[in-house]
């Protein structure tokens, strides 16, 4: 019986619409799909619009009541993109205020109380410490590749780098200001000087920035150094080649 049924000739759904197709019943759902004649076929507006509609709509299809329609979806939407900014503009002008009096409320609390000073920096001293003593030792093996005078995209990802790899967000800022030599101590401050004391750098110990040229010299593992080959919190050194971990 299903032979019989599969071998039926058939005439297509869409006969009444001018397909004149005889097919086999199991043909038939394949054909439908790509039928011509099927009033549903989806089809595009070749008038300027591109909308894509079924094929029975097509007459009653209007380009510019289209697109109109589409202007007042998108007005619409930015109306309310608008108002959200509004919002979250008010709500950040919120947070800042908020964020003030919590900051003259600890410089009260901390005048009132010098120990809090001392446990505030103990505790971040230590978060750089952690920090630090996660990142693999590092060398650097052509010290005439550093570049000196990083960009603001190379120094936003370098940023990016250190705060991915666990950096206090407080000492950030501050490291990526001293990745400039306009911010190195006197001994880096000028090609000239960094040639003359070319042979110190061997003394630093620096950590790599995890999946970048580039490594940190910090003040902490850095005592050794003299004033003029060192900052605090620390350096940050970024290289076109020849940073190698130490395993």
């Amino acid at each position: 019986m299903r032979n019989m049924l599969s071998k039926l000739q058939i005439s297509c759904d869409n006969a009444g619409f001018g397909c004149t197709a005889t097919l086999r019943l199991d043909q038939l759902q394949s054909h439908l799909k790509g039928c011509e004649h099927n009033p549903k076929r989806p089809v595009t507006c070749e008038e300027g619009c591109g909308l894509e509609m079924p094929k029975d709509e097509m007459p009653n299809h209007n380009c510019i009541k289209h697109l109109r329609s589409v202007v007042q979806q998108q007005q619409t939407k930015i109306a309310d993109l608008e108002k959200t900014a509004a919002e979250h503009k008010h709500q950040l002008a919120e947070q800042k205020r908020d964020i003030q009096l919590l900051k003259a409320y600890m410089r009260a609390i901390r005048s009132a109380n010098p120990n809090l000073q001392n446990l505030e920096e103990s505790i971040e001293y230590n978060e750089i410490l952690e920090w630090v003593n996660s990142l693999q030792p590092a060398r650097v093996t052509r010290w005439g590749g550093m570049i000196s005078t990083p960009d603001a995209v190379l120094q936003a990802v370098i940023k990016r780098s250190l705060i991915d790899s666990g950096c206090p967000l407080s000492i950030v800022n501050d490291l990526i200001e001293n990745a400039h030599e306009r911010n190195w101590p006197q001994g880096l401050a000028t090609l000239e000087t960094r040639q003359m004391n070319r042979r110190y750098y061997e003394n630093y110990v620096a950590k790599r920035i995890p999946g970048k040229q580039a490594v940190v010299v910090m003040a902490c593992e850095n005592q050794h150094m003299g004033e003029d080959m060192i900052l605090e919190p620390g350096l940050v050194m970024i290289f076109a080649h020849g940073v190698e971990e130490i395993l």
